[in-house]
This record gives structure tokens, C-alpha cells and sequence, in this order.
């Protein structure tokens, strides 16, 4: 063996040497990756509220069917910004990796998405539940996960939004003209507006003074925010129209989601189902304990909608037009189906 023939031999070598210890050292990373991870989640709410309840339940599950270790760092009260704020967080898979949200906040990179919260969709909570155990939805996930790479792992939500009134509202007689505040959305107030009332778009903050000196005579809301905000002591009429199930998704950054390993992505996908279940029935079963304790305290009148399934036929060709115009025809006939 000569000398180059020596030299290419030992270069060979070292090369070999070099491929094993970089393997050794991708390894030893993925190993301690595997070994530590952080999941940041953020909640616009305090340590009572279900959203907040849900996530605390998704990382209790996560850390059941996961056998290795993951810290869950979890902000409360709105400390990482609003919901608007954690899209843009999770597109980009930074500072958040989970949460909570409206629909409304991702119709930017999902335009069929507000379907989930047009009014009258659901018939009642059975049917909200039944929509969001199946794969129904799938066609926006995979819409939402192609263009802002957000995925969806699961459904909460369950707050009942009905009419809440200066004055009773029992009937369509009482519906007509009722002057009342809707949510900027402009399905909101075509829904409202075919049923003979008089909606209009005015900021959230303004509506306690807005009824108390008569410019509204009433709006739309769930019984928490009916509770926490003291809306009875100006609207104490609750008219059970059940107009709107929430729907409300877990979602996490699809880049996040990517670097995880195998079976920690898959213990994070069944922990988000079950932890959408658990959140549903909690948020449900805290709507009705929220509004009986205002009856119980005497602050609101809840009055049954007569006919409310007539409400349900006259929204059906606003629904339609809507559905058409984001391109969700099929998915509103599927869920109508259902």
C-alpha cells in the first residue's frame, strides 16, 4: 500500500468516524427534546373560566397518554394579548402553541369558518354535540390548517346566547321593530333582520349605557357575561330564543405540532378530543347554573320563545345566502342532516 493508497484509507475513516458521532449527536437531541418539552398556552381569562378549565383538563389528559415529560406553561388573564393577537402567535409558532378561540379571529385564513357561529345553525344542544363529536367540520380544519397552519385538535364552547331585553319579549309580535344590538359580523344582522327586528352593530362597552338611556332596547348574550357584567340591572328579560351554541376550537400551531415527536403528537390529538368533550359539557352545564342563579337572586325574568320553530324556517334563506357566498353550501346541508 502506498502512501495515497494510506492517506484515502484513513480519510474513509475519519469520515465514518464523523457520520456515527453526528448520529450519535442527532440522537442525543431529538432524545432531549423528547425529554423536554415546553407547550405555551395562553387563555384571555382567569383561573374559573372554562376555556381556562378546558386547557388545564388538555394538558392533564396530554400528560396521561404521554410517557415522557412536558411542561405546560400556561398564561392567564389575557397577559400574551387578545385572540386576534394569538393567530398571528400561532401561524408564525411562536410564543403560543395552544388555545382557545372564535371562530371569527381565523375567518381571515379560513373564510368558511363562521359558519360554526351563524345563528339558528344548531336545532339545540344535543344536535351542537353531535356536530362537534363527528368529523362535520373536517373541510374547515383542513382549510384553516393549508392557509394559516393552525390545527384544530378539538371543540369546546356550549354558552347559550338568547335575547336579553329592557323590556319582555315573548313572540314574534314582540320581536318586530325591537331595537337591539348585534355583534359586527354582517350575518348577525341579516339573521335578526329577517326576523322583523331592528339589529344594529354598536361596541360591546357601550351597551350597558346604551339600553339605560334607551338608544337599544336590548341585545344578544350568554348568561356568564349577562352575570359578570351586571347586564339585568338595565335588561332583566331573558327570552330563551337559543339562538347561538358556541362553538369554540382548541387549536394548536401546526409548526409546533410538527416538532414534536410521533407519540407525543399523538397523545396531543386524543387529549384535544377528550378535551373538547370535557369542555363542552362544563361550559354547557355552567350556562344553565349561571342563569338559574340570577332567577334564584331575582335579577332576571326568563321568558320561552312561542314558536321558536318558526324562527328556524325564516332564517333559512339568509343561512343559505351565507353559506353560498363562503363557498359552504355542502357543509350547511351536512349539518342540517344531522
Amino acid at each position: 500500500m502506498n502512501f495515497f493508497d494510506g492517506a484515502r484509507g484513513m480519510a474513509r475513516g475519519l469520515v465514518k468516524t464523523a457520520m456515527t458521532v453526528a448520529a450519535i449527536s442527532a440522537t442525543s437531541i431529538t432524545a432531549a427534546h423528547a425529554e423536554d418539552v415546553t407547550l405555551r398556552g395562553a387563555s384571555m381569562f382567569d383561573e374559573n373560566h372554562a376555556f381556562t378549565k378546558t386547557m388545564q383538563k388538555f394538558a392533564e389528559l396530554v400528560d396521561t397518554y404521554y410517557d415522557g415529560d412536558v411542561t405546560f406553561d400556561l398564561r392567564l388573564n389575557g397577559e400574551l394579548g387578545v385572540e386576534k393577537d394569538y393567530v398571528n402567535f400561532l401561524q408564525q409558532g411562536v410564543a403560543i402553541d395552544y388555545t382557545i378561540m372564535a371562530p371569527s379571529n381565523m375567518a381571515k385564513f379560513a373564510p368558511s369558518i363562521p359558519l360554526m357561529d351563524m345563528p339558528f345553525l344548531f336545532r339545540d344542544l344535543e344536535h351542537w354535540d353531535s356536530v362537534l363529536s363527528s368529523a362535520a367540520f373536517a373541510p374547515l380544519e383542513a382549510e384553516l390548517e393549508e392557509n394559516a397552519d393552525i390545527m384544530v385538535l378539538g371543540y369546546t364552547g356550549g354558552g347559550v346566547r338568547n335575547l336579553v331585553s329592557s323590556a319582555p319579549i315573548a313572540n314574534l309580535d314582540d320581536l318586530e321593530g325591537h331595537k337591539m344590538r348585534v355583534m359586527g359580523a354582517p350575518i348577525q344582522a341579516q339573521i335578526f333582520s329577517a326576523l322583523t327586528a331592528a339589529p344594529s352593530a354598536i361596541a360591546y362597552n357601550e351597551v350597558y349605557n346604551a339600553i339605560q338611556s334607551g338608544v337599544i332596547a336590548g341585545f344578544e348574550n350568554e348568561a356568564a357575561s349577562i352575570q359578570n357584567l351586571k347586564f339585568y340591572e338595565v335588561a332583566p328579560n331573558v327570552t330563551l330564543t337559543k339562538h347561538t351554541i358556541t362553538v369554540r376550537p382548541i387549536v394548536m400551531s401546526g409548526k409546533t405540532f410538527r416538532n414534536l415527536p410521533a407519540d407525543l403528537q399523538e397523545a396531543v390529538a386524543k387529549a384535544g378530543r377528550e378535551a373538547g368533550a370535557f369542555g363542552r359539557e362544563l361550559e354547557s352545564r355552567e350556562d344553565g347554573i349561571k342563569l338559574q342563579e340570577m332567577v334564584d337572586a331575582g335579577q332576571i325574568t326568563v321568558t320561552e320563545f312561542e314558536n321558536r320553530d318558526k324562527l328556524l324556517e325564516m332564517v333559512v334563506p339568509v343561512q343559505d345566502a351565507f353559506a353560498a357566498e363562503i363557498g359552504a353550501s355542502d357543509l350547511l346541508e351536512t349539518v342540517r342532516g344531522m
